[in-house]
């Protein structure tokens, strides 16, 4: 006896328009949720654009303000530093006016302490003289040497100036002799140049000589040589300052 032949059947659960239902929503879903973000991104703009816009005018405001204190400030440093250098160029200038006022004022005192210093010497209402010695004094040093001041003076002719060359001897008493100690000997130099002078009213020299051990000076003799005749004269050692007769 035949048995039939079992048969299999397999069979699908779900047909495909079901499949299809769970993917429709899931794309549904998601663009909800994406037009959801689109909306919120939207009513946010809207929300925040005018005080975002304020916010940005502000910041420009701000910007352009601190631009302008920039070159305030910049503009103040720069006319500081010119003030700086002004000041110190005033500064400057007002001491070397100073100054050049301080150095007058002392030419000043000192020509009129010449023209005093002069009126005393030949006075003002003095017979006028041409080049000649009003003085010569001598002082002992501490070397043994001797230190002189010739003072020289001349009335004649006002403005002219006087230049030449001084020389002078002193004569004395050496054991027992008379004895004259020449320029060369009182400078020890075989060639001694003369002292130069130059002057227009008076003019007062100065300078050190050696005397010969033992000697007793007594007199001076002054030689005066320049453009004109040579000036000699003699003065009196003890009584310095008395001009005698110029030989």
């Amino acid at each position: 006896m035949n048995r039939p032949v079992p048969r299999i059947q397999l069979v699908r659960h779900g047909s495909p328009s079901a499949r299809r239902v769970p993917l429709v929503a899931c794309i549904v879903i998601a663009v909800v949720w994406l037009l959801s973000l689109v909306a919120v991104w939207l009513l946010a703009s809207r929300l925040a654009a005018p005080q975002l816009g304020q916010a940005q005018a502000e910041l420009r405001a701000s910007q352009r303000k601190a631009a302008d204190l920039q070159q305030q400030i910049q503009a103040m440093k720069q006319r500081q530093v010119n003030l700086t250098v002004s000041d110190q160029i005033s500064r400057a200038a007002n001491n070397e006016v100073q100054a050049s006022l301080a150095e007058r004022d002392e030419q000043i005192a000192a020509l009129r302490a010449d023209v005093a210093f002069y009126e005393r010497l030949v006075g003002a209402t003095s017979q006028r003289k041409g080049l000649n010695a009003h003085s010569i004094e001598f002082a002992p040093e501490a070397g043994g040497t001797w230190a002189y001041t010739v003072v020289l003076t001349q009335n004649l002719n006002r403005g002219a100036i006087s230049e030449g060359q001084l020389r002078f001897a002193v004569e004395g008493v050496r054991n027992g002799k008379l004895t004259t100690v020449s320029w060369n000997e009182l400078h020890q130099k075989p060639d001694a140049p003369g002292q130069a002078y130059s002057f227009r009213y008076f003019q007062q020299l100065s300078g050190s000589v050696i005397l010969p051990k033992d000697f007793t000076p007594q007199r001076v003799r002054i030689s005066l040589s320049g453009g004109g005749a040579p000036v000699n004269q003699t003065f009196d050692w003890k009584s310095a300052g008395d001009p005698g007769a110029g030989e």
